[in-house]
């Protein structure tokens, strides 16, 4: 929980500043600013072996990352709803071009209440592939 802070990129630090102190392999799950947050620490924290992001804030304003260019986790996979207001669903299109990331588009908006029976299920898959995948 990194409610004390709106700094997108403070959250980040203090995110790989917990997991210096943790062994890995680690997952990250993330809503909004914290799927941000996630892919972002990715890129400077080795052994992320996967990645769930809801509705991610990708290439907004302000926000220092935007390309992503040393993400290297194996596993990345983004459900996004087509009625998000805040941040627009092209935006996690383009991600998972990119990044050949796992996507679902929902029926949903940003906070993605219209979607709560399915993400449940998508996560569920997510953690048995994460399982399946460890060593």
């Amino acid at each position: 929980d990194y409610t004390s802070t709106k700094d997108p990129d403070l959250r980040v630090e203090m995110l790989k500043e917990r997991c210096a102190s943790l062994p890995g392999p680690y997952v990250f799950v993330g809503s909004s600013m914290g799927g941000y947050v996630s892919l972002a620490a990715a890129q400077e924290i080795d052994n992320v072996v996967g990645i769930f992001a809801l509705a991610p804030a990708l290439y907004l304003p302000g926000y220092h990352w935007i390309d992503f260019p040393f993400l290297k986790c194996p596993d990345i996979e983004i459900v996004h709803g087509w009625r998000d207001e805040i941040a627009p669903v092209e935006n996690s299109l383009r991600f998972a071009r990119i990044h050949r990331a796992r996507l679902h588009i929902l029926e949903a908006e940003h906070r993605m209440h219209d979607a709560m029976d399915i993400i449940p299920v998508l996560f569920g898959a997510f953690l048995k592939r994460m399982k399946q995948a460890a060593p």
